[in-house]
């Protein structure tokens, strides 16, 4: 298994207590969890109406009620027995949270224990992440068990110290292989098996009996075993969703520029949607095998999905700009049923984006065909023959036309009539500007 973290720089833009000023940082490292919607014994008071366990206020509240089943409480002197004394050559990545180190848990750290490779990670206390995130992610993942979430194994809370111990993910983040600029080993099929894990993950989330909201979805949160199966990380600013009555959360923008629902930039209004969208975003980037925001690209594609999404519902113009590294990989219905996805997700009326739930559907089918191709390119080559499933679409210069085949005219800004426009200065000035703590939930 593997872990997730990211060489490269990244836009993340956050207002809280501990900066309050425009920070721009790297990735965090992350590793991610199983998730299988588990209770536990109380932690830090009475169990919330969910069922589950309310989250710790604070490291001592956390240290006096440890009450999170299948997860180990390590000592640091395990961690350092765990890391070889943190060898600087066991360092897999670092990133805003702090530094990555690959380890083993063995009997040589704590008697009785089985043999396990682990990837650790250890807040820096002058980084972007603090004891809110880190506790947020002890409280989730501690809570939640999924095999679309990494799995959290241990954690260590001592003095000054804040280590997380999850399982070790050998491919690493999707974001290594996708923006490989050589060797890329991510064929359609491929792709379409992590976007539909991706989607179970959010889909379990969002569907718990207390739904959570994830709030950072992108590459580098994404990790991949040695059979690129996907799995979500970084918990840091996963959030509860809204319950009753209430249609949101008010909360503080927090988040990766680029990825952020536009109505959540511009109101803090957060919800389940708001996740749909950064799948949508997801979606682009393994298409085009572009990053989201990349402003080594001419001016006008500096901002993926302003550039690309008024493209993905034209069956003309949008072969021209999927990733050239999956030539001959897919079928023109595949490519426009994902296509049509993304654009849905992508869609700037928070109403106008599927469920999760549907989602995961639409990528399964895509998953069934995707297997039914292999197999028959399999059987082909094995004959000596050669088959392209990529066909060119038909020329349709009236319009464009949907996954079921019916004509429609495509607005010129790329939005349906109810899509109201946003101004982009506004959103990234609304991305980047300070904002009042964090609010109660409405």
């Amino acid at each position: 298994m593997g872990v997730c973290f990211s060489a490269q720089g990244q836009f993340q833009f956050s207002q809280s207590q501990n900066s309050q000023k425009k920070t721009l940082g790297k990735n965090s490292a992350v590793y991610q969890m199983n998730t299988d919607c588990k209770e536990s014994s109380a932690v830090g008071g009475k169990p919330s109406p969910s069922g589950l366990p309310l989250p710790p206020k604070n490291i001592k509240d956390l240290q006096s009620n440890p009450g999170y089943e299948n997860v180990d409480i390590f000592t640091y002197e395990e961690m350092k027995l765990a890391t070889k004394q943190f060898r600087p050559d066991y360092i897999l990545g670092e990133g805003g949270f702090g530094v990555v180190y690959k380890g083993v848990v063995d009997e040589n750290v704590r008697a009785g224990y089985k043999s396990t490779k682990v990837a650790i990670k250890e807040l820096n206390p002058e980084g972007f992440q603090g004891d809110r995130e880190w506790l947020a992610e002890v409280n989730y993942l501690g809570q939640l068990s999924h095999p679309n979430l990494v799995k959290l194994i241990g954690y260590c809370c001592e003095d000054d110290h804040r280590l997380l111990v999850y399982e070790y993910m050998s491919l690493g983040s999707l974001e290594k292989h996708l923006f490989r600029r050589v060797g890329c080993t991510l064929t359609w099929s491929k792709r379409v098996k992590i976007a539909l894990h991706a989607a179970k993950g959010l889909a379990f989330l969002h569907g718990a009996e207390r739904s959570v909201i994830y709030r950072d979805l992108k590459t580098a949160n994404i990790l991949l075993d040695e059979c690129y199966n996907a799995k979500l990380a970084d918990f840091g600013l996963a959030k509860d969703g809204p319950s009753g009555d209430q249609t949101h959360v008010s909360t503080r923008v927090m988040g990766t520029y680029g990825y952020a629902a536009p109505e959540y930039v511009m109101t803090g209004h957060l919800t389940s949607r708001s996740d749909v969208y950064g799948f949508g975003v997801l979606l682009l980037e393994m298409l085009l095998g572009k990053r989201a925001m990349d402003k080594s690209r001419p001016c006008r594609e500096h901002n993926l999905v302003e550039w690309a999404r008024p493209l993905l519902n034209h069956n003309k113009k949008l072969p021209r700009i999927i990733d050239p590294r999956m030539d001959g990989q897919y079928t023109t219905k595949a490519l426009m049923k994902v296509a049509d996805l993304a654009y849905q997700c992508l869609s700037q009326n928070p109403k106008g984006r599927p469920l999760m739930s549907h989602v995961v559907e639409v990528l399964e089918t895509l998953k069934e065909d995707g297997n039914a191709q292999e197999e028959v390119m399999a059987n082909l080559h094995s004959r000596g023959k050669s088959v392209t499933l990529y066909e060119a679409a038909p020329s349709d210069s009236q319009g464009t036309r949907n996954v079921d085949g019916q004509r429609r005219r495509r607005p010129e800004s790329g939005r349906s009539k109810s899509e109201a426009s946003i101004d982009t200065d506004q959103y990234v000035s609304a991305l980047v500007s300070d904002s009042d703590p964090e609010s109660t939930k409405i």
